[in-house]
């Protein structure tokens, strides 16, 4: 076999390898499009008794969403003067949230604020339960122009509508007084672009929505999403002084220790893969 078919017979394989590996991408891409709408069901389902309820400290109400089958986040609720819920959830489980809500004694007229960390619908789609004469439904400004375009398609790409309401009290970088505390709004863009953190000095506590986990981060891969900006949001969160970091899904972190390892394992061992 002289040199000519040796090229010949080498570009005949390099060919069939670069098809090989377009078909194996391509199915990689639909296997895990597939997968995604699985995992992350968005389509309400009536369901009872799939969260953990705790009052936590200090007027901090934990209900953490413990059903491994549907796709929902973790709520939090601050009583006291402020009574504010942190992300309300899909519209589908509020009324389960609302009666473990009922069991530590808070009522849905209690609510005065309903803050919402970013626009998914796991999050923010809950918000459209409330009445908004009566009670403020905050979002970033950012994340409200997002959920006008790309944010809101994002709704029907799980066969669900975007909540029909004004977001009524645009939030933006910055302190901001719910009841007679003081929070700080830290936009985290990243997971989304108009995320934040809603920081609370007094308790050092931080509602972090999808930016940062225990020992694990935000998806980048939606619309809106970049890895260089989460790695910049956890970043300036880690400077913050925290003993709690509650997060949309999983469980909390608490302790000062705790929370600097969880920051220093993502940091450096999560991070390259971003």
């Amino acid at each position: 076999m002289d040199w000519r078919c040796l090229r010949r017979l080498g570009r005949t394989l390099s060919h069939s390898i670069v098809g090989v590996a377009r078909d194996i991408c391509s199915l990689l891409f639909w296997t895990g499009l597939i997968s995604l709408y699985f995992t992350l069901d968005f389509r309400p389902v009536k369901i009872n008794n799939t969260g953990a309820m705790m009052r936590l400290k200090n007027d901090i109400y934990v209900y953490e969403w413990t059903n491994a089958f549907e796709n929902n986040c973790n709520s939090y609720f601050i009583g006291g003067n402020v009574q504010a819920l942190i992300d309300p959830g899909l519209t589908g489980y509020v009324p389960d949230l609302l009666n473990q809500m009922s069991a530590d004694g808070i009522k849905k007229e209690d609510i005065r604020y309903v803050i919402n960390t970013h626009s998914h619908p796991d999050h923010f789609q809950g918000s459209e339960v409330f009445d908004q004469e009566k009670v403020k439904v905050g979002m970033h400004t950012k994340e409200i122009e997002f959920l006008k375009g790309a944010g809101g398609e994002l709704y029907s790409l799980f066969g669900i509508n975007a909540p029909r309401m004004n977001v009524n009290f645009p939030l933006e970088e910055g302190d901001v007084v719910l009841g007679n505390q003081i929070f700080k709004v830290i936009l985290a863009p990243g997971h989304s672009p108009g995320s934040i953190g809603l920081y609370w000095p007094e308790q050092k506590a931080l509602f972090c929505g999808d930016v940062i986990f225990d020992q694990s981060v935000g998806r980048t891969d939606f619309p809106g999403g970049s890895g260089a900006l989460l790695k910049k949001s956890i970043i300036s969160f880690s400077e913050l002084d925290l003993e709690l970091i509650l997060p949309g899904h999983m469980g909390i972190v608490s302790g000062k220790s705790n929370i600097q390892k969880n920051f220093n394992l993502i940091i450096q061992g999560i991070f390259p893969y971003i």
